[in-house]
């Protein structure tokens, strides 16, 4: 059974359909004639490098030898990588830059592949590709290497983010491009050594993954003491997803700092400025860990800076951190946003989208991925 919407080559031929391709998709065809710095790229616009890069991987003997869930991982990402470059590109003194596409092509990716139907799993490790896909270019020469790369193996998995960057050297043409293959040799090297190239890194427990990447210096091996008081369960999902549904399932009569209800009690609009909401909440929140009670941190929080506000807030307490991220497929979506007794405004959505980003796993002590009322397992 297919995990993505496109139509990945296979043997006998391994033949890409870019005629099927163009044909259904816009968002491929927006990158015709979208420039790109000919030092870099003389191979021309976007269209052709994302060909380029496409066919090279379907050439790949390590890509043929894979599984073929895993090579449609992979070939979703090439499609996908620079997906936002026609909407972050700009021409100045400097030249033809598009800074930030990498980002913001996983958060496109990301709405597009839902509103397809992709499976989850499948969905998010083709849009951590894409955040990650310049990565082997650069990993070995900056600062904080092993950090990166322990973050980069929770969500997408680095020998196959290496194909992917092998690929991406080997569709362009550049003067370059040697150099580029090398540094990602050097990237798949260093993930060998640093224990997080076929799956995540390992931590000996979720609270010391945690703390790991909370602060500067930590030894990754370091068992660390749980002294919390009681547990956040932080909420994470658009609206309409079910968060209510399942914490009336799932933790029935826990008391919660909720926005909502909060926004209600003050007579504050979603569209208002959610200071004196928040510092409610947070006020709430202090009581139930005084008391040492479990309790629900009910928000959307659905990118990694909102959450991130949440759980600095959190971490200051001896509290321990469980995000559960809950989602609903397209469908599924669509039915129970027009059945909600408050609806949330179309352009409040689409405003969300663009931020959209489910949580990692060293975001929390406890990671939970929930999608169409059913427990998934980590995405790599």
């Amino acid at each position: 059974m297919s995990l993505l919407p496109f139509a990945c080559p296979a043997p006998p031929g391994w033949r890409v359909d870019w005629e099927e391709l163009d044909a259904r998709y816009e968002w491929i065809r927006a990158m015709r004639g979208c420039p790109q710095d000919a030092a870099y790229h003389g191979e021309g616009d976007v269209w052709t490098h994302a060909r380029m890069v496409c066919e090279a991987l379907a050439e790949m003997a390590a890509w043929r030898a894979l599984p073929a869930e895993e090579r449609e991982i992979v070939f979703g990402a090439a499609l996908l990588h620079d997906v936002a470059k026609p909407v972050c590109t700009r021409r100045d003194n400097a030249g033809i830059h598009s800074r930030g596409h990498s980002r913001r092509g996983a958060i496109e990716a990301r709405s597009m592949l839902w509103r397809m139907g992709a499976d989850f799993a499948a969905r998010e490790q083709v849009c951590a590709m894409a955040r990650y896909h310049l990565a082997p270019f650069h990993l070995v020469n900056r600062s904080g290497v092993r950090r990166l790369a322990f973050r980069i193996s929770l969500t997408a998995r680095c020998d196959l983010l290496g194909l992917l960057a092998r690929a991406d050297a080997l569709g362009r043409v550049s003067g370059d491009q040697a150099e580029l293959l090398d540094r990602v040799e050097l990237f798949e090297e260093y993930c060998r050594e640093q224990q997080c190239f076929r799956g995540p890194r390992q931590f000996p427990s979720g609270r010391s993954r945690f703390l790991y990447f909370r602060g500067e210096g930590r030894d990754p091996e370091y068992a660390a003491y749980d002294e919390a008081r009681c547990e956040a369960a932080v909420m994470s999902g658009l609206p309409g997803s079910g968060k209510d549904a399942w914490i009336a399932k799932y933790l029935p009569g826990r008391p919660a700092a909720s926005l909502d209800a909060i926004r209600d009690e003050l007579g504050v609009s979603p569209a208002r400025g959610q200071g004196a909401v928040v510092d409610a909440a947070r006020r709430r929140a202090r009581a139930l860990i005084r008391d040492g009670r479990d309790f629900v941190w009910n928000a959307t929080n659905v990118s990694r800076a909102l959450r991130e506000r949440v759980v600095e807030f959190l971490a200051a307490y001896p509290v321990r951190v469980r995000i559960v991220y809950v989602e609903a497929s397209f469908d599924a979506w669509r039915r129970q946003s027009r059945n909600r007794e408050r609806a949330v405004p179309e352009k409040a959505v689409e405003r969300m989208l663009r931020r959209w980003e489910p949580p990692d796993c060293a975001e929390g002590d406890q990671v939970e991925w929930w999608v169409d009322g059913e427990q998934v397992p980590a995405i790599v």
